[in-house]
């Protein structure tokens, strides 16, 4: 991202040139072709690098989302995981006190 301020601000001095030049410069014109040169490159360095952010930071959200999916998916199991264990545990209780309840019926 730094490179992109870079560069923005390396565009608008080569803009603030052109425009000084272009209003009190009645010298060479290869100097000024040279700037809108450069300005032009300097233009498409910046979309660039604006549409890899931008791609970058979807990417980022996406990834976001899919961790937060994931994260949620990881409670809910724990969650089921307890409740299993609590089931199990009230069966093994119940399962005793029948066992218990039988073996008074059978004394």
């Amino acid at each position: 991202m730094e490179n992109l301020y870079i560069k923005e601000k390396r565009l608008e001095n080569a803009l603030e040139k052109l425009k000084n030049l272009s209003s009190s410069y009645s010298g060479d014109q290869n100097e000024i072709s040279d700037l809108y040169v450069e300005k032009n490159q300097l233009q498409s360095e910046k979309n660039e690098i604006e549409s890899k952010y931008n791609q970058l930071l979807s990417e980022y959200n996406d990834l976001k989302k899919k961790l937060n999916k994931l994260q949620e998916d990881s409670s809910k199991k724990q969650k089921l995981q307890d409740q299993f264990n609590q089931d199990i545990d009230e069966l093994g209780r119940e399962t005793e006190s029948l066992v218990e309840e039988i073996e008074k019926w059978q004394t």
